[in-house]
Formats: C-alpha cells, structure tokens, sequence
C-alpha cells in the first residue's frame, strides 16, 4: 500500500518532461542553448621592465650603429658661443634716426617735436626708480663691473659748480661735469664710481634715466606746461603741421624704445651682473645651484628670456662654461635657464642631450621633478620646429620617455597637456609623410620614443578619455601604416592598444575603425615569427572579437583572415613543440609560471578562434575546416591542464563553440568520439576551471545517441551525478545538461537512480 506522499508523487509528470504551461517557444530554446556559448578572457602580454634606460631597448631591432647613440659626453665646447640671434637668424638693422637735444629751447613748436612723449606708465616709473636706486647703490660699491681707464671726455660747459641749469640734470662723474644723458652713455661704457653733485632727492626718475633727449616735455617744469597746452589744444592745423605731427609721432616711438633699452641696461647692470661674477668666484655646488635659481627668477623679473634680450649673448657664454663642472642638479638649473632663453640649433640639441644624460639615472627623476624640468621640455615640442630639430626632439622625447615610466610624473604630465602635445606631432610627422611619400630622415627614431611615452600615459584613465576626445586610435593606425616596415614603432603602439581595448569605450572606438582589421592581418603576416609584436596583435584581435558581434562579422570578412590564423597557429604550434624542456613528474614546477612564448601566442589565438565561433556565420566554417580543428585537438591532446592550463582551457572552449553547430562537413561531429576521449583526462583532474569546460562540450555532444553510449560505456554518468553535489552553479548546471540529454534513451532513464541522482 502506497503511502500519501508516493501517491503525490506519482500522480507527478516525469521530471523530463516540462510542463505545458512553462513550455518555451523554439527561439528561446535556441536563444537559452546559444548562451552556452561563451567568449574566453586571457591576461595582457607581459612586458618586462628595462633594467637600463637608453633610446632603445635591447630588445629593438634597430642594429647599434643603425641607430641614435644613448651614451655621449656634453662639455662646455660642444656648444656654439655665436647663439644670440632670434630663431628667424635675420639680424636687427640698426636705428637710423637717432634723437638729439633741441639746440635751444626758444621755438616752442620744435621743442615739443623733439619731445612728442606720452604720459609714462605709473607701474614703469616705480620700476625705474627702484632700478636705479640700485644701481647707485651698486656703483658706489665699486661692484657693478671690472675696472677700466678713464677715457677723455668733452665736458658739457656749466654756468657754475653751484648752479645747474633747468633744461638738464648734471652729474658729476670723477670731477667731470656731464648732463644726465650724456652721464648715462658714458656710465655703459666706463662703468667707474657714480656720484650725484647736489640734491638728490630734486632729481625726478624720468630725469635720472633719459637726459634731456628724452624726458617727456609734460614731465618738466610747470611753466613749460602751461606752453605747451594752448598749443596742443589748438583745433586749427596746416598740413604742414600735420606732417609735423606725424614726424613727432615716429620719434616718439624712437625715443620709447630707446626708453626701454636704457631700462634693460640699468637692470642688467644693476641686478644680473652681480649674479655673474658670483657664479663665477662661487667654488660651492649648492650655492652656484641657489646662484643660479636667482638668476633665472631675475632673468624672468626684467623680461629677459627668450631670444631678444641684447645681451643674451654674453648670458650663454658665461652658462656654457659651468657646464664643465659635472654636477648632475647644476647641470639642471643651467638646462632650463638655456632653454628659457630659446637657443636653437646645436645648442637646443647640446641642452636636450645634457638633460637626456642626466634623466638616464632614475635617481635624479626627484632632481628633474623638484626643477619642474618636464615643462621646459613640453615647451620646446610645443614650440619648435619639428623638421629642423629632429635630433633635438628625439633626445627630448626620450627624457620624457624616462620619467614617463615613473608614476610620480604621470599627474603632472597630465596637467601639462602631454597626450595632446605628442599626438599633435605624431599627426605632423603623418602629415610630412603623406607629402612627401617617404618617411622623413630620423622620424622613425622619434616616433619610438614618442609612443613608448604614450604606452607609459595610457595607464591614466585621464589619458585614455583625452585619446577618445581627439580621435587618436586612427592616428595612431595611421603611424602603422606607413612604418609598418619599423618592427619597433609597430611594437610600441601594438603595446597601446593592447591597454587601450582592455577597457570598453576604447575597444568599441578601436572596432569602429574598419581599416585596423586589414592593417593587424598585414602585420600578422609581415611579423609571423616576432613573438613579441604577434602576441600582442592576436590579443588585441581577441579584445575586439570579445563582445562585439561586428567586428567578428568585419574581421572574417577581410581577405585571408582564416588562413592567416590558421598559418599562425601552425607555426607557433611547431615552435611550441620545439620549445625545449618540459616539466616532468620530477621537476619542481614554480608556483606562479608565466606562459613560454610560443604558448602565449597560442593562448591568444585560440581565444580568438572562441570568440569568431560565436558569429552564426563563421562557426559553422571554422567547425567545417579541418586544419583548424585538427591543430586544436592536437594541442588538447599534447598538452597537460598542470602545465599549461589557460592554453588547455581556452582550446577546449573553442571546441565546446564549435561543437555547438550541428552542420553535415562539421569535424567536430566527425571526431566527435575521439574529442570526449580527450576529455576524460580533464574531468578527472583537479582544476575545476577544467572540468567545467568538459562537462559543457559533453553537454553539446550528449545529444548524439554515440557519445550518450560512450558516456554510460566511460561511468561519465556517476560523475555528472557526483557533481551534482558541487558549489559551483555553472558546473551543477551544466551536468544537469547532459543528464538531461541521456534521459531521451528509454534505457537509460534507469541509470539516474544511481547515486541518488533523481533526488538529487
């Protein structure tokens, strides 16, 4: 007699048979069965760390003498003393017009034509005075400059000692009596004790500096003033006073640069010659560095940098000599205060390769970051002539290189608009390329180290989001294309999109640009033996492929692309074969080993391969091709899950893709037995990442009426029961699957109450 609950039960449907209310339609059957398959994750190719920074790596393939050295010698002789023109190298005609003091003051018009100046600026006359302060200051120290022989002078003829006349001051300089315009040539060129014959608190600023050929008529007494002002007031003008008029105007513009210069004399006397001489009689390091900081906060105080300044000339000379000393953090501060100054030349590439020289121990990176170095250098890329200054921009860009692999510099060289500025010259060195039709001389050079620097900034979100904003992946396949002869530039930017298309918005960028598909099977078939840019390349493919249903589609569309995957795998398959020792059961096998490298490009590839099978229209040819299929069960049956897991499992989920089409040329159908006898060795191993896989292709397979024989002939049941029990939902999931597809046999429905498989 059947108890209440057996009575239940039986009236209950078999648990084979669902429900006709929960029964699902046909497409979401297939919709819920193409699930199983799945696209296969990999890590990133590992790039070692350069032990030593130079130019190029060992592992370049630009021979020594093919390329750039990265140890020289920069001495003060290596320098050119002669760079104190601009850029432009057109030297300054000198003035034509030179003013001179009215012969006498009795005609009012021609005085005010011979002192047609504006109101001087506030701010300009505080500078003044403080300038020349000083310079009294200095000068009655004797400090000012070297000694020299008093030469004769005219003296200018005064009524008295006691009297001085009102159109002009009048100094004394060594008992001489001069006017104050005639006292300030003669201080440039015998700069001897100063000293001031009368009040000098009477003297105005104005006067102290010009002299009676350039003060500003306003400036003087009151009553020449009030003369002036009826006059330039007056409504009514001839056209010969209007000539007049703009005669003055052009002498005033004259009489305000001459103001200038003067002002730029008094400075560079008063407040840059004193730092000379001390950094020449300075014997201390620090203090010559300290010396030297002043001078640059000085030189940027009286509007002297550049390459304008008069006296920047003198300012080099004087430089270049200290560049002897050797020292690592002088060498620094005279490195910036020079390219403050905008040499150009041999000497702009004298600086970049004495920075360069410096940057190459990683120890002065706080030397360069403390300095504010990087800015200099970005300055120069921004602003130089790329073409003429190739040699200089390269040593240049390798500093920026260096320090670009030190995280400390990655904030700044964001702030500081590094991504914009090398992208900027990458699209000029595309440009000149597509001009010209041939690669400019050295541009290889540059761009390696242009995008090694880049590869070292896309680990900054920053950096990626500003890629995207100016739409550089196509630059930057641009760059491929046309080096694609250049193994290192391809490498370098192979390295970037391998970083790049590991985050989403990059990779669907990437996608979107059609031509890259063509341009990686060109560089797969141009490099098939260079592990180092392959592997990196068939990953980027296997990003690409991961979630995106037309890349698939537009990658398996290009010419050759399957038979170039195929000859890939054939190779590195032979060179993995080849590739020396393996672990055997006495070695002592590292916790941690990394993939060989001919196992690294295979991880790769098959991963690609899984992600391709996904595409409706491709798995289908790619289960059809024998090769393909023949290479992966022979590297599933050569390879151990101990030794090389991540190869073994992305093989086996490319078959488990591949076994999902159920078309009449499949090999996967032809071999399917053979494949659940490789499979075996994977259920019974410990790796449960190993085991998921093979249960999912028995799910695939289970439902040919062969392998459910193969599965009760091999026990496989009880173990598909036994995992049943495990934690893990995938796998529970999965074994469910191929239990469920035994039960389409009536004889061996039985088997599912071994084990307590049916409560369970």
């Amino acid at each position: 007699m059947l108890s209440p609950n057996d009575k239940k039960l039986e009236k209950l449907d078999p648990f084979y048979l669902p429900s006709l209310s929960k029964q699902k339609t046909s497409a979401e059957i297939v919709s819920e069965a193409r699930n199983a398959l799945r696209t296969v994750r990999t890590q990133r190719p590992f790039t070692p760390r350069e032990d030593q920074r130079k130019l190029f790596g060992p592992a370049s393939s630009r021979t020594p003498e093919n390329r750039p050295p990265s140890s020289f010698s920069v001495h003060a002789s290596s320098f050119e003393f002669s760079d104190s023109r601009p850029i432009s190298g057109t030297r300054l005609s000198p003035l034509e017009f030179k003013p001179k003091a009215p012969a006498s003051p009795d005609t009012v018009e021609d005085f005010c034509l011979s002192f047609p100046k504006p109101p001087v600026d506030p701010a300009k006359i505080r500078r003044i005075s403080s300038a020349r302060a000083r310079l009294f200051r200095v000068a009655s120290q004797g400090a000012l400059l070297p000694a020299r022989t008093l030469l004769p002078t005219q003296p200018t003829r005064v009524e008295s000692e006691e009297t001085v006349t009102t159109r002009d001051s009048v100094v004394k300089i060594n008992g001489i009596y001069l006017t104050e315009s005639k006292a300030i040539g003669h201080l440039k060129r015998h700069p001897l004790q100063l000293t001031y014959d009368g009040d000098f608190s009477k003297i105005t600023e104005q006067e102290m500096f010009k002299g009676a050929t350039s003060v500003p008529f306003h400036l003087r007494s009151g009553g020449d003033q009030g003369k002036r002002r009826p006059r330039a007031s007056s409504s009514s003008r001839s056209p010969d006073q209007s000539r007049l008029d703009i005669r003055a105007g052009s002498k005033a513009d004259l009489q305000e640069k001459n103001t200038e210069i003067e002002v730029d004399e008094v400075f560079w006397n008063t407040r840059i010659v004193p730092i000379l001489h001390d950094l020449e009689k300075e014997e201390n390091i620090e203090m010559v560095c300290a010396t030297c900081t002043q001078l640059h906060h000085a030189l940027e105080e009286g509007n002297m940098l550049g390459n304008k300044f008069k006296r920047r000339s003198v300012l080099l000379k004087t430089l270049y000599k200290l560049v002897d000393v050797g020292s690592d953090l002088l060498s620094l501060k005279l490195a910036k205060i020079i390219l403050a100054l905008k040499v150009s030349g041999k000497n702009l590439l004298n600086v970049c390769k004495l920075i360069f020289k410096i940057s190459r121990s990683e120890k002065n990176d706080s030397l360069i970051r403390n300095d504010s170095i990087l800015e200099s250098l970005l300055e120069v890329l921004r602003s130089e002539d790329l073409q003429a200054n190739t040699e200089a921009f390269l040593y240049c860009m390798g500093t920026i290189k260096f320090i670009s692999g030190n995280p400390e510099f990655l904030h700044e060289m964001m702030g500081k608009g590094a991504v914009e500025i090398l992208m900027s010259l990458i699209k000029q060195v595309n440009e000149n390329t597509k001009k010209s039709g041939t690669c400019l001389p050295n541009s290889g050079h540059l761009l390696v180290q242009m995008t090694a620097t880049l590869r070292n900034l896309v680990d900054s979100p920053l950096a990626r989001s500003k890629l995207l904003s100016i739409n550089a992946l196509p630059q930057l396949c641009t760059v491929m294309e046309q080096h694609i002869g250049d193994k290192d530039v391809c490498t370098n930017i192979a390295r970037i999109f391998s970083k790049l298309t590991s985050y989403h918005d990059c990779c669907v960028a990437l996608a979107s640009y059609s031509r890259c598909y063509a341009l990686f099977l060109n560089l797969i078939n141009k490099y098939q033996k260079k592990q180092d840019l392959v592997v990196r390349v068939v990953f980027i493919l296997g990003n690409l492929t991961a979630k995106n249903n037309q890349a698939r589609e537009q990658f398996s569309k290009e010419k050759g692309s399957i038979p170039t995957l195929l000859s890939l795998f054939h190779t590195f398959y032979k060179l993995d074969l080849h590739s020396g020792k393996r672990w055997g059961e006495g070695d002592e096998r590292p916790e941690a080993r990394r993939p060989a490298q001919a196992e690294d490009v295979l991880i790769k590839l098959t991963r690609v391969l899984a992600n391709l099978a996904i595409h409706p229209g491709v798995g289908p040819a790619i289960a059809a091709h024998s090769h393909i299929v023949g290479l992966l069960l022979a590297t599933l049956e050569s390879k151990s899950i101990d030794d090389c897991e991540e190869l073994v499992i992305n093989t086996t989920a490319t078959i488990n893709n591949l076994s999902y089409y159920k078309v009449k040329n499949s090999i996967i159908q032809d071999r399917k037995l053979y494949i659940a006898e490789l499979l075996l060795k994977l259920l019974v191993s410990n790796n449960m990442d190993g085991i998921l896989e093979a249960v999912r292709v028995f799910g695939n397979l289970s439902q040919d009426h062969d392998i459910c024989d193969f599965i009760v002939q091999k026990n496989v049941h009880k173990f598909m029961i036994a995992l049943l029990d495990a934690k893990h939902q995938d796998i529970c999931f999965s074994a469910c699957g191929v239990l469920l597809n035994l039960t389409v046999d009536r004889d061996k429905r039985l088997i599912l109450k071994e084990g307590g498989g049916i409560k369970k």
